[in-house]
């Protein structure tokens, strides 16, 4: 990667990272958390299956940061450890969808767009339940001593947890199926080669 393209994609991430920090403030919670939506999600997973694994951890990690420096965050602060774990290492892990970046862009290059729409829904699963994977612990070490008494951490964590993170997979998987099948030129960076020789923008 050149050092052009390689500025060109840190300050994409950046910017994205930006979006889904705005996209946050939105208020999608409900009363006991289990089904929380986050919507920064979906363009953290687009830019991921757009630039690749690395950059899309990269952006979810600034994200992760942006939390906690603007407090959104910190109305859940027990410790700094914690506080870490569960914003920039935990966001981090949601642009893990971009191991299916190459897959996706040489399906949409090839106008399968079936093909395409089933990568993005395991790159959505894989980025969602990633994230949450992190979340799941973090509740049980953590959040697990406010459950109810006689209720496993375990069982605790993945009841709430395990919520948010299937309804974010289903989320992020419709909203961006759709996106494919409007503007697919979205998912394939202008230099057509950076993921996939053979993605090239039509």
């Amino acid at each position: 990667m050149s050092k052009k393209m390689d500025l060109r994609v840190w300050i994409e991430g950046t910017i994205i990272a930006a979006m889904a920090m705005g996209l946050s403030f939105i208020p999608l919670e409900s009363a006991n958390a289990a089904f929380d939506l986050s919507l920064g999600l979906i363009p953290l997973v687009l830019f991921s299956f757009r630039r690749g694994a690395i950059p899309g951890i990269a952006a979810g990690f600034i994200w992760g940061l942006l939390s906690i420096v603007l407090g959104s965050a910190m109305k859940n602060f027990i410790s700094v450890p914690q506080i870490i774990f569960e914003y920039p290492f935990a966001f981090a892990f949601g642009g893990l969808g971009g191991l299916f970046s190459g897959k996706i862009q040489q399906a949409i290059s090839s106008e399968h767009s079936g093909k395409a729409s089933r990568y993005i829904i395991f790159g959505s699963l894989t980025a969602a339940l990633s994230r949450w994977f992190w979340h799941y612990w973090a509740g049980v070490f953590v959040w697990g001593a406010y459950a109810p008494e006689g209720m496993s951490p375990y069982w605790y964590s993945f009841i709430f947890n395990g919520g948010s993170a299937v309804a974010n997979a289903v989320m992020v998987s419709a909203v961006l199926v759709l996106v494919v099948k409007i503007s697919p030129k979205l998912f394939l960076p202008k230099d057509g080669h950076y993921i996939t020789g053979q993605a090239q923008n039509k």
